[in-house]
């Protein structure tokens, strides 16, 4: 049986490497993946690249957190088996693809925020002595999340992965952010980044480059704890936590509570992988595939999406932005393609470490006004194609601002409308007016992305491109991660446009519009589900 599974993924791959290069299938031969965060985006269409194209892998072992309704077997049946990114694979071959799901792949139930990941020390040392590469793709991607629950998803479960990885004796892969750079300005290279501005120096740096952030982070618990003794509401707490993030957040340099916490997990996992195999990926602003499984896929309304949504429901129709900057944007499968080569160069190279960017600023950049100009054109030609976005022609065009500007114009906005609903309401109308949503909408949506409409850094990846180009042919063709492969026109009005329409968001008479209005009111992968995985 295992012999036909291999002879379907060859086939499937339809690849070969050139004599005397780098195979990277090769590399990942007889080898055991221990996967985290596999109800995320990202590690969905990484899964389905392994089982696609890799004849010869032993076994993915899963990690997952335990649902409502089940173990971690029932979850990855409910939630990762059944998503359309494998409905490639299922209308091609399905009975091999249910093999392999079967034979293959073990799903562990564990937490990646508690220590051992929550296992008894003896099955905790089975799993390490039976794994071969650790990918580290869990993480917390709500720009807003309470600093709590950050801290332990982005930041401190490093602690446990690493934990794990070094008793494997395994390298590990772990996923991160190009936007761990924070507010440094300029030419961001695949290096370990340096908190910007005032807290460089409160931050001490150890001689191997890595910062040293215990202090930091313990003082960040202590404020924790201040804020849960005196506030005993619990939504009221979720709001202070959330403030007490983003507070901190910006005084050490980043914009959000999510960039913050991926940078302090960075710093924990080269400390505790000193000496030792790993490799950092950081990918830019994740989006819908380029190619594969299929052009579009995507799972949840991303950064970028929010806005789109908003504008395609009338929900705002000006936006802070800095139109010459370069919007950094990845197809979601570029991404785990170089992953995928970050894996095979870990399992065959020397014991060190390695930072990739995976983005496309350096070498394809895409200026904010021109990817606004290509999406409104496209919107207003061919709005009725996207059915599930747009429920209406849009109306007017989509503006940008200055900061300076989009202060004064909201608040002046927001006075008018607070006066016109107040006069609303002495007369009897009820409901707020469609003026005052929309207000609020737009402040929102600026609260979590103005920052990432304001770009002033070039994300590099040279040392990526370098990465493939070892991997001759085969990296290039088969795991493609070359910006330059994008057509900003096709992918964004096309590919991009039709796949957000298809996968997610669903059928108008489905979703009720004021529910749609919330979900962009949430703010950006708060439209995904709710995870403890990218």
């Amino acid at each position: 049986m295992t012999t036909s599974i291999n002879e379907t993924a060859a086939d499937a791959a339809g690849v070969e490497a050139p004599a005397g290069m780098p195979d990277v299938r090769n590399a990942f031969a007889g080898k055991r993946i221990l996967l985290t965060g596999a109800t995320g985006f990202v590690a969905k269409v990484l899964l389905e690249k392994l089982i696609r194209t890799m004849p010869d892998l032993d076994r993915i072992v899963l990690l997952v957190r335990a649902g409502e309704h089940g173990d971690a077997r029932a979850r990855f049946t409910r939630e990762i088996a059944a998503s359309s990114v494998f409905d490639h694979l299922r209308a091609v071959r399905p009975a091999w693809l249910e093999r392999f799901l079967a034979e293959r792949v073990e799903c562990v139930t564990g937490e990646i925020t508690e220590p051992g990941f929550g296992l008894p020390p003896e099955r905790f040392a089975a799993l390490a002595r039976g794994v071969d590469i650790v990918v580290n793709a869990a993480a917390s991607v709500d720009f807003r999340e309470p600093l709590d629950q950050a801290l332990a998803i982005n930041t401190l479960s490093l602690r446990h992965v690493t934990a794990f990885a070094r008793v494997a004796g395994a390298p590990l892969v772990h996923v991160s952010t190009c936007y761990v750079n924070g507010y440094n300005r300029g030419e961001m290279r695949e290096e370990i980044v340096a908190p910007a501005g005032a807290a460089r120096a409160a931050i001490p740096r150890h001689r191997d480059g890595w910062y040293d952030v215990d202090a930091l982070i313990a003082s960040l618990q202590r404020k924790i704890e201040r804020v849960r003794a005196a506030c005993h509401d619990p939504e009221r707490l979720r709001r202070r936590l959330t403030d007490l993030g983003v507070n901190e957040a910006q005084r050490h340099g980043w914009n959000d509570t999510y960039t913050f916490t991926k940078w302090l997990g960075e710093q924990v996992a080269l400390r505790a992988m000193h000496g030792r195999m790993l490799t950092i990926v950081r990918p830019a602003i994740i989006e819908s595939t380029l190619r594969e499984p299929a052009p579009g896929w995507i799972e949840g309304v991303k950064v970028a999406d929010a806005v789109i949504l908003a504008y395609a429901r009338g929900k705002t129709s000006f936006f802070p932005a800095r139109r010459e900057g370069i919007i950094d944007i990845v197809p979601v499968d570029l991404v785990a393609n170089a992953i995928v080569l970050a894996g095979a160069e870990a399992l065959s190279g020397e014991p060190r470490r390695r930072i990739y960017q995976c983005c496309s600023g350096s070498t394809n950049p895409l200026a904010l006004g021109d990817l606004i100009h290509l999406l409104q054109t496209e919107s207003k030609r061919n709005w009725h194609k996207y059915d599930r976005l747009f429920h209406a022609a849009p109306k007017h065009d989509f503006r940008t601002v200055g900061e300076g500007t989009f202060r004064f114009v909201l608040g002046a906005f927001g006075l008018g409308a607070t006066v016109w609903n107040g006069l609303r309401r002495l007369a009897g109308a009820p409901g707020a007016p469609r003026a005052l949503e929309k207000l609020r909408t737009t402040r929102t949506l600026a609260l979590t992305f103005a920052f990432y409409a304001h770009p002033r850094y070039r994300f590099h990846n040279a040392g990526l491109l370098a990465l493939a180009a070892r991997f001759g042919e085969e990296g290039r063709t088969l795991y493609p991660v070359d910006a330059r492969l994008i057509d900003w026109e096709d992918y964004l009005c096309r590919v991009h446009m039709a796949g957000l329409n298809r996968y997610a968001l669903r059928r108008r008479d489905a979703v009720p519009d004021d529910a749609a209005v919330a979900q962009v009111e949430a703010g950006g992968e708060r439209l995904a589900e709710p995870q403890a995985s990218r």
